[in-house]
């Protein structure tokens, strides 16, 4: 295949090679040949250049996985703007955050997320005019960057700066100029950092198609045209959307788009449309073992792919065991675009590890102290490719150095062969079913509850999940406890997405601290341990 410069170029070719192929199917009955998805990508990237948006410009989309999310992402990129995908699920308060850090021109949502995208431009408007009140969740330097955004919605439109997706995809599609330098950006990825508040990783066309191409470099192949590909995992998510929808684009294999996972439904689904490729998060495999007859649902499953979070090595061969079907696993991160190593990588694959470097990418181990580290000692992790972004919006701090090298934050180590094994983070994010978490962004929506003290959030290992958030909670002198909980789980409940939510939230009478006065969270992770291992009752946490 020719190298390309712009990722929807993948889409003009399947187009021109295979036009009546299908290439998405939608949970309902909908779907869209290659030809079908090429000339609807060109109509939307047509409407949002006739309403004046121009190259670089931002366009959030808030839409689960249904066809208009890959017509409008697609879109965006063809028409040289930068995507912001966003999780449907998002409260207002992390609507509004996003839109007004990135600075989005245009919001593309449905009837499911119209609602909050409303409130979040409401937020907006007032904090651009000068309320006190509604800008108090955003900093000088986010209203700097943020505009007063056009909304087009699947649905009926409310407001002189609402229309319909319908509208937007109506003219005939006309030719736009080719993407000439693939250093442009492409998306913005939100993702927790080292601190504070989510922050968008900047990932360049250069760096989705590197990654793509460097998955289609594996044999043996993860992918192939004939394949047709679950396509479960959420799409504004980096696993979905380049591993899984950019590998798609590039095989021209079917996707088959699911909005909500429901494990008998999913497996009634691979069944029907004979899917033969299944990725998935760590957690679906929890939802699956217990299920009867495993072997003969997974009947037309060739291979399994796990990502987007540790797969325990245990989970992994009860799965392999019960379902008869090959798993491999990887490791990759939102900005490398995502995948880093796959098991598909190793000479002899062995449980617990997430396999070797993809072929193009480099990764080492290193100390702080030392230097680059030999043997099976534990160090950070850096890696080098094409396929590592271009640091963090909107400056690009944070990315690779000069010599090509970016440090991840995790810690691992390799075994003689060249497999990688995760060992911990240098950073405290907690992972549930793959999506990052991380506390001080809890812990600051906790602390504006009037009656706490002090909050201390982190993370313990979860069944379904793979990790679950837990907040341990001080309250004001004289507060009661269950006023405390109460308010502690509606403010959460109103502020943050679901799986930033507490699984569950402790009152205590004081947090431990260290000599300097540091909360110690690693004394709370004993104590929940404990409290897993039935040491600890509920009453004497």
């Amino acid at each position: 295949m020719p190298p390309h410069t712009a990722l929807a170029e993948l889409v003009a070719e399947a187009a021109e090679r295979s036009p009546d192929r299908l290439a998405l199917v939608e949970v309902g009955g909908r779907s869209m040949s290659w030809l079908q998805l090429d000339d609807e990508v060109s109509r939307v990237a047509g409407g949002l250049v006739s309403r004046d948006l121009v190259a670089g410009h931002r366009v959030m989309i808030v839409l689960g996985n249904r066809l208009e999310f890959v017509t409008s992402y697609l879109g965006v990129l063809r028409a040289q703007l930068v995507a912001v995908p966003v999780n449907p699920q998002a409260s207002v308060e992390e609507v509004l955050r996003t839109l007004a850090d990135s600075g989005s021109r245009l919001v593309i949502c449905d009837a499911a997320t119209v609602a909050t995208v409303r409130g979040a431009i409401t937020r907006l408007r007032a904090a651009l005019a000068g309320d006190p009140v509604a800008d108090g969740a955003l900093d000088a330097g986010l209203l700097e960057r943020a505009r007063d955004p056009r909304v087009v919605v699947i649905g009926k439109p409310s407001g002189d700066r609402e229309t319909t997706y319908a509208d937007l995809v109506a003219a005939d599609a006309t030719p736009l100029p080719a993407l000439t330098e693939p250093e442009r950006l492409a998306a913005l990825l939100y993702t927790s950092g080292a601190s504070g508040r989510p922050r968008a990783a900047m990932l360049s066309h250069r760096a989705l198609l590197a990654n793509i191409e460097q998955v289609a470099s594996v044999q043996p192949p993860m992918m192939h045209g004939d394949d047709v590909v679950l396509g479960v995992l959420p799409l504004f998510h980096v696993y979905g959307l380049n591993a899984v929808l950019g590998s798609v684009l590039r095989h021209r294999a079917k996707l088959v788009l699911v909005d909500r996972f429901d494990p008998e439904g999913v497996l009634d689904l691979i069944d029907d449309e004979a899917i033969s490729v299944v990725p998935i998060a760590p957690p679906v495999f929890g939802y699956w073992l217990p299920i009867q007859h495993l072997r003969e649902r997974l009947g037309p499953v060739r291979l399994v792919l796990s990502g987007s979070a540790p797969l325990s090595g245990e989970v992994l061969d009860r799965f392999t065991a019960r379902a008869g079907v090959e798993v491999h696993q990887g490791y990759g991160l939102t900005e490398a675009a995502p995948v880093v190593t796959s098991t598909l990588c190793s000479e002899h694959p062995r449980s617990g590890s997430v396999g070797a470097a993809l072929p193009g990418i480099e990764l080492r181990l290193v100390d702080e102290h030392t230097g680059d580290l030999e043997g099976d000692d534990p160090g950070e992790i850096q890696i080098r490719g094409a396929n590592l972004f271009s640091g963090y919006w909107p400056d690009g701090s944070g990315g690779p150095g000069e010599d090509g090298w970016w440090s991840t934050g995790d810690v691992g180590y390799l075994d003689p062969s060249g497999d990688l094994y995760l060992v911990d983070r240098v950073r405290e994010l907690v992972v549930v079913s793959g999506f990052n978490v991380y506390p001080s962004e809890v812990e600051d929506v906790i602390r504006e509850v009037y009656v706490v003290a002090e909050v201390a959030v982190f993370g313990v290992d979860d069944p379904e999940t793979g990790e679950a958030v837990v907040a341990y909670v001080v309250p004001r002198a004289d507060a009661d406890p269950v006023e405390v909980f109460e308010a502690v789980e509606q403010r959460v409940h109103t502020q943050l997405a679901r799986f930033k939510q507490p699984a569950r939230i402790e009152v205590v009478q004081a947090l431990p601290r260290s000599a300097t006065g540091k909360i110690q969270k690693g004394r709370l992770r004993g104590i929940e341990r404990r409290r897993a291992l039935g040491l600890l009752d509920d009453a004497d946490g």
